[in-house]
């Protein structure tokens, strides 16, 4: 399905609107046939209904990497907003292409009533775990947002830190509009990250796979060695041969897979 829809969505989009306009038409060319359902406000609205108006959708980016920091977005839609516009066409940023997410960033965070950004770094990450830093990352990014949030809406993880109403789905990003806005957000901003990471370890081409374990990041590893924005607790970095591990930034008694 990716490949398919990298080949149709946003090869020529150009700016905000014509990425954002791109999204909407060809999504509703190819939907019918890929099986896609693009996210909805239902859970907006109830909550909306309920008398909650600070809704915030909170997405990561770089949970599974093997180098980089997570990053987490949330975003509050206008209240009482309806499905169109901006909030028409934004969805799971895994379905979209590069092009299509860096046109969406600026339409999003310009329509909502507020927007924020968290990061936890990599050497984090191997102190304390993916989970405790995926959430660290969340809280940062509700900390950061102007008006505090009286609602979360979350893909998956749960965040007993903040003692905020909140609710978990599976798959949120595909399915509620406000985390999937988060979602492009946090993909937007770290891969943006992990390109100026390059500047400063070109032998990986973090530009390329921002960090994640594809063979072209493996085989660098192993030729180079893992570098100190590299996680060392995860694998396949931490099942490197003793010898080859490096002796700085780790804590022995943490272990942690991707």
């Amino acid at each position: 399905m990716s490949f398919v829809l990298k080949i149709f969505l946003c090869r020529r989009s150009t700016g905000n609107f014509a990425g954002a306009f791109c999204i909407g038409r060809q999504l509703q060319v190819i939907r019918p046939f890929m099986n896609i359902t693009m996210p909805t406000l239902d859970h907006e609205v109830a909550l909306w209904r309920r008398g909650y108006h600070h809704i915030a959708g909170i997405d990561e980016a770089g949970r599974g990497a093997l180098a980089g920091p997570v990053v987490a977005a949330a975003v509050i839609v206008p209240p009482h907003t309806a499905l169109a516009g901006i909030w028409a066409q934004v969805c799971d940023s895994k379905l979209v292409t590069p092009e299509c997410r860096a046109a969406l960033e600026g339409q999003i965070q310009a329509a909502a009533v507020a927007w924020g950004v968290g990061c936890v770094e990599a050497s984090i990450i191997d102190q304390i775990g993916i989970a405790p830093a995926t959430r660290r990352a969340m809280c940062q990014a509700v900390a950061a947002l102007p008006y505090p949030p009286d609602y979360l809406l979350l893909d998956w993880v749960k965040l007993p830190e903040l003692n905020l109403p909140q609710e978990s789905f599976i798959k949120a990003d595909r399915n509620i509009v406000s985390v999937a806005a988060a979602s492009i957000l946090a993909k937007v901003h770290r891969d943006r990250l992990l390109v100026a990471l390059h500047q400063h370890h070109p032998a990986y081409g973090f530009q390329q796979h921002k960090g994640y374990g594809t063979a072209a990041h493996l085989a660098a590893i192993a030729q180079q060695g893992p570098c100190a924005e590299h996680r060392h607790t995860f694998a396949p970095i931490a099942q490197r041969p003793a010898n080859q591990r490096p002796k700085a930034n780790l804590d022995p008694g943490v272990h942690h897979a991707s």
